[in-house]
């Protein structure tokens, strides 16, 4: 059986869209491409049980939306599986009335939504698109392979957490479960997936070209309230430290990659950390590449940090979100600001390069505690405490305890799924889009500070560095562009 695993472009759309192995949405006028690890796991697995998989990213490839459904009607595959999100839903709904509108040929292929959209409503979409299958969670890799063994010959059973339409009526399968062996996985085929399509346009990566693996499934806190990956995950497994090293290894060995980003939701902490960064330097890849991850607040100790910079590692994702305890404990984050500081300056003074994200639009926050947010995220980055940020507007996705709660309290200005690519306010708080968009222009624009140039300056070693430099400051620019005053109003 011929399988594609798509991203359609699309079309008249304000920018690329961050789509594929990532947690929140946005439009990028310069775009960032991630490895989407799932769905190339996904591929990986019908690849291995005999089927013909056709790795199709149109996003990626930069291809226009007519010449990507020219090529796919050309590929002709039996079955088409597209991750969605909240944002775009709507549009896939419409290339999916597209697909199963008939081609020349007869050409009428089975079409799969996955994703963390579908996993909180999948009857919407079975409702409002003739979708033949949606499927819920984040194990999507193992349940498409097995609904594909289904439909090749009947050998497999439907999992638990599949939706399809059974003899003109919407069914389910059940809850999903996470009970998937991460362990029996195969190596990713990153040739299959065309890896080489995100190792180079991607502003966290120093050294070039860089890819992404994920050591678990996704986060051992898994509870902070806005996550739409809560949705996917509600509980963290992770494979072996012996098994990710040994993907490490091929990476390098194979495929020359400088620089990995585990995408993991927070990394693996404890004797896990410390097996594997003792395996990275016993096997000599700290010398070899650059490690990337999330981590958390608090949850390291000074000696971890040290570690962790002998292993290999490099940049270091913490999720602040906030300079208020308040805002931080309705999120359920489980940080203490009294944590922040000593996290990160325990993260410097080992040589490692702490990453902040920050998020405004808080429907119970007024502007001058946003406004804390913005002077306490520019103190950091301009004592050089975070080394970057990355700056966004709060989005409550369905599924998560934040689209409830502001569901349950009357606070979402509408339904309309396109408005929810942080372009617009979709939640009723004491500040409107323009003033959220102002603050997220406000935290980018102090890497044009005096003071956070001159560290970065102070801090160049080598070519790398100052690479690394110039791009990330294309990459703010265009930050400063994707956040600009638009004019817009909530239902776009």
């Amino acid at each position: 059986m011929k399988i594609s695993i798509s991203y359609p472009p699309l079309d008249n759309s304000p920018g690329v869209p961050l789509l594929a192995q990532n947690r929140q949405f946005q439009w990028f006028d310069n775009p960032t491409y991630i490895y989407p690890i799932v769905p190339a796991t996904a591929a990986t697995l019908l690849k291995r049980a005999g089927h013909d998989v056709f790795w199709d990213d149109g996003i990626a490839e930069g291809l226009d939306y007519g010449a990507w459904l020219r090529r796919l009607r050309s590929e002709r595959p039996e079955v088409v599986a597209i991750e969605t999100k909240t944002p775009v839903v709507k549009r896939h709904w419409e290339i999916i009335r597209e697909l199963k509108g008939g081609a020349p040929g007869g050409w009428n292929p089975v079409v799969v939504l996955m994703g963390d959209h579908v996993t909180a409503l999948p009857a919407e979409s079975m409702e409002r698109s003739p979708v033949d299958f949606v499927l819920t969670g984040g194990d999507y890799d193992m349940l498409l392979a097995s609904l594909a063994g289904h439909l090749a010959d009947g050998s497999a059973a439907l999992e638990p957490g599949v939706w399809l339409r059974d003899r003109g009526e919407v069914r389910s399968t059940g809850r999903f479960t996470l009970d998937h062996d991460l362990k029996g996985l195969p190596r990713i085929d990153r040739d299959l997936t065309r890896w080489e399509l995100y190792s180079r346009r991607n502003g966290n990566f120093k050294r070039l070209p860089g890819t992404y693996i994920m050591a678990g499934r996704d986060c051992w806190w898994g509870r902070c309230s806005f996550c739409s990956w809560t949705t996917l995950y509600p509980k963290f497994r992770v494979r072996s430290p012996e098994d990710v090293l040994d993907e490490v290894g091929e990476l390098i060995e194979r495929y020359g990659v400088k620089e990995i980003m585990d995408d993991t939701g927070s990394f693996p902490t404890g004797g896990w950390l410390r097996e594997f960064c003792r395996g990275m330097i016993e096997r000599g890849y700290d010398r070899k590449v650059i490690i990337d991850c999330n981590m958390r607040f608090g949850a390291l100790k000074a000696a971890d940090y040290a570690l962790m910079k002998k292993a290999g590692f490099r940049l270091l994702l913490f999720g602040l979100e906030s300079a208020s305890q308040a805002t931080l404990d309705r999120l359920d984050k489980g940080v203490e600001l009294a944590d922040v500081e000593e996290s990160l300056r325990h993260a410097r003074s080992a040589g490692l390069y702490p990453h902040i994200t920050i998020m405004f639009g808080y429907p119970w926050e007024t502007c001058d505690e946003a406004m804390e947010t913005i002077k306490y995220g520019r103190r950091l980055l301009k004592k050089g405490l975070a080394w970057t940020v990355q700056a966004t507007v709060v989005i409550p996705y369905p599924g998560t305890p934040l689209y409830e709660y502001c569901r349950d309290e009357g606070l979402l200005k509408t339904a309309d799924w396109d408005a929810y690519d942080m372009r617009g306010a979709v939640m009723e708080a004491p500040h409107d889009a323009g003033d959220m968009q102002g603050m997220v222009r406000k935290i980018y624009s102090t890497a044009f500070s005096p003071e956070f140039i001159a560290r970065r300056f102070l801090a160049m070693r080598d070519l790398d560095d100052l690479r690394y430099l110039l791009r990330a400051s294309t990459k703010v620019l265009g930050h400063l562009t994707d956040f600009k005053a638009r004019g817009r109003g909530a239902a776009g």
